[in-house]
């Protein structure tokens, strides 16, 4: 079996947004049993990551940690089309992850305890964006 659902996003800004359950609505919706689900994001200034979910200030340090690893406005960076922060917002994604997989047991995703899944917007601006979910198993 196959099941695949766009989801849409509306970020605030740079950081992270949990997106965890509506990825399990999609492995609901599938009906799929035992499988993998894999996640996809159409954009090249955000990415999804599996992340610590009981303490944020994990994901606020990973911002912390890219902002001085990668910072705004480098003159390193000759691209800048839209504004100091995109370069960096690419360099930012091929850091970090445009897909994931997570197995798929009794209906559900296998997350660990403590792991989440995320979008991470890494553009300063607010941003609309797509991702593809797709379950396949039995």
């Amino acid at each position: 079996m196959l099941y695949q659902q766009k989801l849409r996003f509306s970020t605030r800004g740079r950081g992270t947004y949990d997106i965890s359950s509506q990825v399990e609505d999609c492995v609901a919706k599938s009906a799929i049993q035992t499988g993998i689900c894999q996640l996809f994001i159409q954009h090249t200034s955000a990415s999804i990551i599996l992340c610590e979910n009981a303490d944020e200030t994990v994901r606020e340090d990973l911002d912390r940690f890219m902002a001085k690893l990668i910072p705004d406005g480098s003159p390193l960076f000759e691209h800048m089309n839209e504004g100091p922060d995109d370069m960096p917002a690419h360099v930012r994604t091929t850091l970090t992850q445009s897909s994931i997989s997570i197995p798929v047991s009794k209906g559900r995703c296998e997350l660990g305890t403590w792991q989440g899944v995320y979008l991470w917007e890494h553009r300063t601006n607010c941003h609309k964006r797509n991702i593809i979910v797709t379950v396949m198993g039995e």
